[in-house]
């Protein structure tokens, strides 16, 4: 093996080993849901021509955006985009499943605590997140209701 070949697989060694220590210190901390959703989040992004857009911020300075397309009165695509931690990740990415199929009405429904169930749960210091993501949810469902509402007025004669 040559020198360089040595190198690269010594760093690839200590990658792993590092990794290994991560994981291992989530695990003390978030469920095994929290951490595949902030390890593969879903619909991150912002959907084109969306119906609705919502931005919540939080009380520790992460900010959720998410953005709607709705079918009638329907979500059949939902994004979100963060600059938060983890968790908030995770949050975004899972309350953009629960909400796509959902009316506006369920939508406006969903709880912190039934986003932070699906989860696994999340440890006191995160719970915030949940409050983050469902508020950019509600934000964006409130934002869909003005639009529709603004076009309707300039649709009067």
């Amino acid at each position: 093996m040559s020198e360089k070949e040595q190198e690269s697989t010594e760093l690839d060694d200590l990658v792993e080993s590092i990794m290994s220590v991560l994981d291992a210190e989530d695990s003390k901390i978030y469920s095994q849901e929290v951490i595949a959703e902030f390890k593969n989040p879903a619909n991150v992004g912002v959907v084109e021509n969306a119906d609705g857009t919502g931005i919540s911020d939080g009380l520790c300075n992460d900010t959720m955006e998410m953005t709607l397309k709705l079918d009638g009165d329907r979500i059949v695509e939902c994004m979100f985009f963060t600059d938060g931690c983890g968790a908030t990740i995770a949050c975004g990415s899972r309350l953009t499943k629960i909400a796509v199929g959902r009316t506006v009405e369920e939508a406006l429904d969903i709880q912190p605590e039934e986003l932070a169930a699906a989860l696994g749960g999340l440890p006191e210091e995160h719970r915030h997140c949940a409050t983050l993501a469902v508020i950019a949810l509600r934000n964006a469902v409130r934002n869909c209701e003005k639009r529709r509402e603004q076009d309707m007025e300039g649709e009067s004669p």
